[in-house]
């Protein structure tokens, strides 16, 4: 909410199990089948897994072994990225059709700010509702929604009613709706931080906005203030049609766990070239390098090198890559190794966005959600 009490009218449109979907979409022997999307039970990461396969307890992210302990019957599928990205693109071209306000976060979901649409609809509600039919007679593929007056309430709303349905939080319900959930819910809330406010005996929104500012920021830090801001629906992040990027990364699982520093040598002449093409496609630099390892028992070390420059060049990506490699030993066999630049030359292009958000000053009107 603003300080004038006005309010932006958001939308977050989330496609369901948006890759899965798209596999039982285009193999019909898959509709109704426990499905996951990735590389395989012996080696492989779950990137995507259908709702059959989620009542198993099935998760992207798990590893295939596990996803398969889960549900015995499970249906790996490779994933097909440039489908995906087909299907995104003329989700995105809908989205348009509504707003030039769209802020996409990945190929399957996306916020939109409708306060002023090109269709002059006051109902942001009516809007969702319209944007989702079209979505479904387009793609053949259905979407939630949340609809309220910032990212964060519209966020954790979306998630509400899925699959296929969505969800409005009103400006004068934003705070007993954050009220009743559990901190669980709360988006930037993890798992981790989740069990330090259970043990500080905060469980739902209601106990969180009970506590003091003092109180949060003493035992989360800076973090204290976005949980406090966030249970009173305070959340200022505008809707961003550019998202300038502000890393660029590129990384490898393999099909066999690497335990020598000259087989890792090998590995990062290869990412280093796939991190170059994504360098020079989207026209950046940067000055901090990172090395990512992921062990056999999933543990994650990174490594990082400042430098006095920007770079942008393959052979120094290469370069720095094995310094960090080398910094010190190996703890374990790795399985994943990731390469990453940031403290990019898009810095000054970030804060100028932040300064002038012109096109996104909240109308002085009020509409009905």
């Amino acid at each position: 909410m603003s300080e004038e009490g006005i309010h932006r009218k958001i939308i977050h449109v989330d496609m369901d199990a948006f890759y899965a979907s798209v596999e039982q979409l285009d193999d019909p022997n898959l509709k109704g089948k426990p499905i996951a999307v990735g590389g395989g039970e012996n080696r492989g990461v779950v990137a995507a897994a259908s709702y059959e396969a989620r009542k198993y307890g099935v998760r992207s992210a798990m590893s295939g072994l596990i996803a398969a302990r889960n549900c015995p019957d499970l249906i790996f599928v490779k994933p097909r990225f440039d489908r995906y990205k087909e299907i995104s693109a003329q989700i995105k071209k809908i989205f348009l059709a509504y707003t030039d306000l769209v802020e996409p976060l990945s190929l399957d979901e996306a916020y939109l700010d409708v306060t002023q649409n090109k269709m002059g609809l006051p109902s942001a509600t009516l809007l969702a509702k319209r944007i989702r039919k079209e979505i479904l007679a387009t793609t053949g593929l259905t979407a939630s929604a949340g609809i309220s007056i910032n990212k964060f309430v519209a966020k954790i709303a979306s998630d509400y009613n899925k699959p296929n349905g969505q969800k409005t939080v009103a400006p004068e319900e934003v705070e007993d709706f954050l009220a009743e959930l559990d901190v669980r819910k709360y988006h930037g809330i993890g798992q981790v931080t989740a069990k330090k406010m259970y043990t500080l005996g905060i469980f739902t929104g209601k106990e969180l906005k009970a506590k003091s500012l003092d109180f949060l920021t003493h035992h989360f830090g800076k973090s204290g203030q976005y949980y406090f801001d966030a249970v009173r629906g305070v959340h200022r992040s505008e809707v961003k049609p550019s998202r300038i990027p502000k890393s660029v990364g590129a990384e490898r699982t393999f099909n066999e766990n690497l335990s020598s520093e000259l087989f890792l040598e090998e590995k990062i002449r290869a990412i280093a070239a796939e991190l170059d093409a994504r360098i020079k496609r989207n026209k950046v630099a940067g000055k901090t390098i990172t090395l990512k390892l992921k062990y056999r028992d999933f543990q994650i070390q990174t490594r990082s090198k400042t430098l006095g420059m920007y770079i942008s060049d393959k052979s120094m990506l290469e370069e720095y890559a094995k310094e960090l490699l080398y910094q010190q030993k190996l703890t374990d066999s790795v399985r994943l190794l990731g390469i990453s630049l940031s403290n990019l030359n898009t810095a000054p292009q970030q804060e100028k966005q932040k300064k002038n958000p012109e096109h996104l000053i909240a109308p002085q009107i009020k509409l009905p959600f």
